[in-house]
């Protein structure tokens, strides 16, 4: 039976299309794992925005910079909360953002009254929603110069609002866990009925076939495979507290971090403006090399056609307007053949 058993899993071994079903497993979630860190909203756009459409150094100008961009950081830190154990952790109740200088008192008491009417719903939304009613405010007093600003501006934010919204999405419709399973199901099992197919048995008729020495064939493929298999596996939910998932808690603190410089400390100030070092040169030279990368200097590309020379006797003339003109075919107009007629020999004629 042992015999048998192991001579029949030999033969079946490529039967299972383990290759196909493992690739097309990864792909899937390589390309999910790709989409959500594209997916992730940075609010360098919204602070350059802001910076460039609320003028003015005052402490209102500024409050309402600084407002909009807290909001902002408030709304990604909120998404986040709700897809990460790691920001759960960092931020399990709205009074550790308070804590933390991204809610206010104030604020925190609107959050959980309307969570007391709508308790289901996620909140993420609702301070892009301040921040936009604190710029059409601040364009109600004229400190928002124009209606193209205000709306460059509220598209950036509702941008951002979306991107977010995607995450929870991602969070929501997750994978199928009975896929993940039937992948590792038949990794596993592939592997085991490799171990009893592979098995040296001395009466069996296929005794040449069998390997005296190392299985280093089946070993590459347990490798590959099994490899491939943790390589999903550790990309199905990047915003977990594995090391190799994305960390999210350094995007929190730089993104108010920056943020706060562009439309704060940033503000309608740049270097003085000065002769470039290429002032008197009408050409530019190739920017220098240090010793190292001297070796990839190189020429400019050249065009496949640049060597082609063409015969100086021969003329390449200029067609007039071409007009079609349908053949009577069997006594029939037809269209399947054409002549090509030039406006020239019309005239001639």
């Amino acid at each position: 039976t042992i015999i048998k058993l192991s001579t029949y899993f030999s033969k079946s071994e490529d039967v299972i299309p383990l290759s196909f079903v493992l690739g097309f497993f990864v792909n899937v979630v390589y390309t999910r794992w790709w989409s959500q860190f594209c997916t992730i909203p940075e609010p360098d756009g919204i602070a350059l925005q802001v910076s460039a459409t609320v003028i003015g150094n005052e402490d209102m100008p500024r409050m309402i910079r600084r407002t909009i961009m807290r909001y902002v950081v408030l709304s990604f830190t909120m998404t986040l909360t709700m897809i990460s154990p790691r920001i759960k952790k960092r931020f399990p109740t709205y009074e550790h953002l308070v804590e933390a200088g991204l809610l206010t008192d104030d604020e925190k008491k609107v959050i959980e009254e309307f969570q007391d009417c709508q308790p289901k719903y996620a909140m993420y939304w609702l301070p892009i929603s301040w921040a936009v009613n604190l710029a059409v405010e601040a364009k109600s007093e004229k400190l928002i110069e124009g209606e193209i600003g205000l709306e460059d501006l509220v598209g950036q934010l509702n941008k951002f609002r979306e991107k977010c919204k995607m995450l929870t999405y991602y969070d929501w419709v997750c994978i199928p866990l009975v896929y993940t399973q039937l992948v590792t199901f038949a990794v596993y099992l592939y592997f085991l009925f490799t171990i009893i197919g592979e098995q040296f048995i001395e009466e069996s008729s296929n005794i040449n076939s069998r390997s005296f020495m190392f299985p280093f064939m089946n070993c590459l493929k347990f490798f590959f495979y099994m490899g491939w298999l943790k390589v999903a596996e550790s990309m199905i939910n990047p915003f977990g507290e594995d090391d190799d998932d994305f960390d999210i808690n350094w995007m929190i603190d730089r993104n108010l971090q920056v943020g706060y410089w562009i439309v704060d400390k940033n503000q309608n100030k740049c270097p003085r403006v000065t002769k470039d070092y290429h002032w008197d040169k009408p050409i530019v030279n190739q920017l220098p090399f240090t010793k190292e990368t001297a070796k990839y200097k190189c020429d400019h590309p050249v065009s496949s056609t640049r060597h082609i020379e063409l015969e100086k006797t021969r003329t390449y003339g200029i067609l007039g307007k071409m007009k079609l003109i349908p053949k009577r075919h069997n006594s029939k107009a037809s269209l399947n053949k054409v002549t090509i007629e030039s406006t020239k020999n019309e005239d001639e004629d």
